[in-house]
């Protein structure tokens, strides 16, 4: 019977699920990275979360290890190719929490094109100042989307009810087919010669890190309301700024940044930082995009099924 060891807050659906069906497991969501290299090799599963770094350091140690799974999408943590050297199969969870980032994008770009944020803000301060608040339709426009794999087509779901265009870009996902028969499948430069809209649903690789930076920008023809849900250094920070303060940037919806401890931010990344928070035409949350309380029971399923199998 395999070992587990569970190294984030999960959801009771699956320790439950582990004891129903035996499986001895310790579930630690408190426990530290060398803690959890310390002990990693004594079991045959480890679920793990983004705190857990999993390189070539933690796998010298790696024992009896056979599964590695993440708990939702993203394996940018995770030396895969290192581990699958050693025998040890990797697998994320994607689907348990696309459905969540497809709603808080669609919410990152309504907000901002009818100002709810600074609007609040405004009321708040005792006024009521309608005119300056003025937003924009949905209808109508052109949304450019990067990335097709799980999140991306979560998001174009969302949009059907709109009377929008939807393009959709994928580098290694082509020739969706009749269930996606409402999106355009379309070339990078076309996303950039014609979207209004643009969001990013890419991983986090060596290909994608500073994807959007002052080039990319450069070669949008429109002004553009722009989306991440994805991962921070997917934007370089300081173009995006750029882009912001000279217009080209209608609005930003940021669900991730390049560096996401603000205890660890330098001077440099303080200023930076406080320039892009003082923007009203920017919302930023904390990488909570998938972070649904439907999601974590996903998952939850999603990693039993994984073990179980």
């Amino acid at each position: 019977m395999q070992k587990v060891l569970i190294c984030d807050t999960v959801h009771s659906l699956l320790t439950d699920g582990l004891d129903v069906n035996g499986f001895p497991y310790l579930y630690k969501p408190e426990i530290t990275l060398e803690q959890t290299r310390e002990i990693a090799g004594e079991f045959d599963v480890i679920v793990v979360n983004t705190k857990t770094r999993i390189d070539a350091d933690f796998l010298k140690y790696s024992g009896q290890l056979k599964k590695i799974i993440r708990l939702g999408s993203g394996l940018d943590t995770i030396d895969v190719p290192l581990a699958n050297s050693k025998g040890i199969l990797v697998f994320s969870t994607p689907e348990g929490n696309a459905n969540a980032v497809g709603e808080h994008t669609l919410t990152l770009l309504l907000n901002l094109m009818n100002h709810v944020c600074p609007a609040h803000r405004n009321i708040s301060a005792g006024k009521w100042d309608r005119e300056v608040f003025r937003g924009e339709e949905l209808d109508g426009k052109t949304v450019g989307i990067i990335g097709f794999g799980h999140t991306g087509p979560a998001f174009a779901k969302k949009l059907r009810g709109f009377d929008v265009e939807i393009l959709v870009y994928d580098k290694y996902r082509q020739h969706l087919g009749s269930e996606y028969r409402y999106v355009k499948e379309v070339s990078l430069p076309d996303i950039h010669e014609n979207s209004d809209i643009l969001s990013l649903h890419l991983p986090l690789t060596t290909e994608t890190r500073n994807f959007a930076n002052a080039d990319f920008f450069d070669k949008c023809r429109r002004q553009l309301y722009f989306i991440n849900t994805s991962r921070g250094k997917i934007v370089n920070t300081i173009d995006l700024i750029q882009n912001v303060e000279s217009g080209k940037l209608a609005g930003v919806g940021l669900d991730v940044l390049e560096n996401e401890k603000p205890g660890t931010y330098d001077q440099q990344e303080m200023d930076m930082y406080r320039k892009l928070y003082s923007f009203q035409n920017v919302i930023l949350t904390p990488h909570i995009a998938g972070w649904t309380k439907e999601s974590k029971e996903k998952i939850a399923k999603q990693v039993l099924r994984l073990i179980l199998e």
